[in-house]
């Protein structure tokens, strides 16, 4: 992925190396908290806990590098900053032709935990959006556990995709497809509706990669194959089946590693706008 060059974004901050509040219970990431941020962040809890037992090992590497801020070219730092410049025009530019004025989220690079208008969470969950703040959060250590023990991409456009999926949270977020969601918290369609936002925001982060690469050329060869491969490792019957050994197809929150994989090649191949709606519209046995 040609990233290197270009604008970086105004709206990233690091909060890495920052002191943090005393962990309760001895320390690490506790049950509490996992399903604390679980519940705040629209995750299911035993799929929070499950992800916080995989990436332990990066969660105490974090905490070992608390206190040392990384400098202003830190490569996370600089790639974040890059990325979500690169967001910030393409949808920019979607809002224009629709009619519509982007208002731009913010970011945070964070290590172990950070607090938000969502509520504290730990880095266990992934990489998250908080529409409380409209402000993406990531640790970028996730990175080193996606390509290792989730057994994802590590190439630039990988994490690029999972940024992007990210933003598109927030794209859902201003066109009003999150209250959809929203609404329908506590009923028995919950989870199906919020696997429907989740494969949503994949064919946005793809929708992004098309305008992307048609206004900046940032492909090469094999950079879709990349990100693809992370999005088949972040399915929800891909990680179940990883860390208990089954499936249960009716705790899904994001979607089949299939499904995700099919709706970012679609938003890549289409970068069509005008099927935002076929994901709430489509019978959930369809998607």
């Amino acid at each position: 992925m040609k990233w290197e060059g270009g604008e970086e974004s105004e709206n990233v901050e690091d909060r890495r190396g920052m002191a943090k509040p005393a962990m309760i219970a001895g320390g690490g990431i506790t049950t509490l908290l996992v399903l604390v941020a679980a519940y705040f962040l629209g995750i299911d809890p035993k799929q929070a806990q499950q992800v916080a037992n995989q990436v332990g090992v990066g969660q105490q590497r974090a905490a070992q590098q608390e206190g040392q801020a990384p400098g202003k070219h830190d490569r996370a730092l600089v790639f974040s900053k890059k990325i979500l410049a690169l967001t910030e025009k393409v949808w920019t530019v979607q809002f224009e032709k629709a009619g519509k004025v982007y208002t731009k989220p913010h970011m945070v690079l964070f290590d172990t935990e950070v607090d938000t208008k969502c509520g504290r969470a730990p880095s266990a969950v992934g990489p998250f959006y908080c529409p409380a703040d409209r402000t993406l959060y990531l640790d970028p250590t996730f990175f080193d556990e996606l390509a290792g023990k989730l057994h994802g991409s590590k190439a630039d456009f990988s994490e690029a995709y999972v940024i992007a999926h990210e933003v598109g949270h927030h794209v859902q977020n201003l066109l009003g497809y999150s209250k959809i969601v929203d609404a329908k918290r506590g009923t028995r369609e919950e989870k199906q509706y919020s696997v429907r936002l989740e494969l949503q925001a994949d064919y946005l982060a793809g929708v992004w990669a098309y305008h992307a690469d048609k206004q900046f050329h940032i492909l090469e060869d094999k950079d879709i194959d990349e990100a693809l491969k992370t999005a088949d490792a972040i399915g929800d019957d891909r990680l179940q089946k990883q860390a208990q050994g089954w499936v249960s197809p009716e705790s899904f929150t994001h979607g089949k590693s299939a499904q995700r994989v099919k709706y970012f090649r679609l938003g890549v191949q289409t970068g069509d706008m005008s099927k935002l709606k076929l994901f709430f519209d489509t019978p959930y046995s369809e998607l």
